[in-house]
């Protein structure tokens, strides 16, 4: 009568035959040891990850911010007007007179709804006026209240709202101060009566009364 064979865990004779048991215990111990190590590690890891992914996400303009709100979504000519060469102005308004040039100053914040959409209207003035006059673009959060300006500054025009245009002579003699979006329209009748140029009602284009030699200086 054949004895029926015992049942070997062959899982069990692995172990012995390459880890014998009181090494297989200690690694055991070793990688409980691990692992409480390197969760809590792994946890603070992500963690700042997420800290640092959150700070980066909220440091960009909501998708939302446009050219009719007023969040701050970077500086309005550059962004809204498609035009970097209007900020800084390369000339200050003491250098535009001294020179008898004409000046356009414009007093604006970057984020209010009217100065983004009257950045546009700038950018048109600079297209026809550019090479005959100096825009002089102003952030009013530059301006300090307690300086006294003198009427060579820009600052000295500044009435406390925004956009704020104000248009000098060749004498420094001041033609239009106006607050709010002035249309395209106003401020080219106050510069082609600057300028010495035909108004709007005999010609579009811009010329001037007598002779069009001015016209090429202003459309270089």
């Amino acid at each position: 009568m054949t004895q029926p064979r015992a049942t070997v865990d062959r899982g069990d004779c692995f172990r012995q035959r390459f880890f014998p048991r009181s090494d297989f215990v200690r690694q055991l111990r070793i990688v409980k040891i691990l692992r409480a190590f390197w969760q809590p590690a792994l946890a603070t890891f992500l963690s700042a990850v997420l800290a640092i992914a959150s700070s980066f996400f909220l440091s960009i303009p909501p998708a939302f911010a446009g050219i009719n709100d007023d969040r701050f979504d970077g500086n309005i000519y550059i962004i809204y007007a498609g035009n970097g060469s209007l900020v800084p102005s390369k000339i200050t308004l003491a250098e535009s007179l001294k020179r008898n040039r004409p000046a356009i100053v414009v007093f604006y914040v970057d984020d209010s709804s009217d100065c983004k959409q009257y950045a546009l209207v700038v950018s048109q003035l600079q297209e026809y006026y550019g090479r005959a006059a100096t825009i002089i673009p102003i952030a009013v959060d530059s301006l300090s209240p307690e300086t006294q300006y003198s009427p060579t500054e820009a600052g000295y025009y500044y009435q406390g709202f925004v956009p704020q245009t104000v248009i000098l002579d060749q004498q420094g003699k001041v033609v239009l101060s106006e607050k709010g979006q002035v249309p395209y329209e106003r401020l080219d009748d106050a510069l082609r009566n600057v300028f010495d140029l035909l108004p709007r009602s005999e010609s579009v284009q811009l010329k001037r009364r007598s002779f069009n030699e001015f016209n090429a200086e202003l459309r270089e």
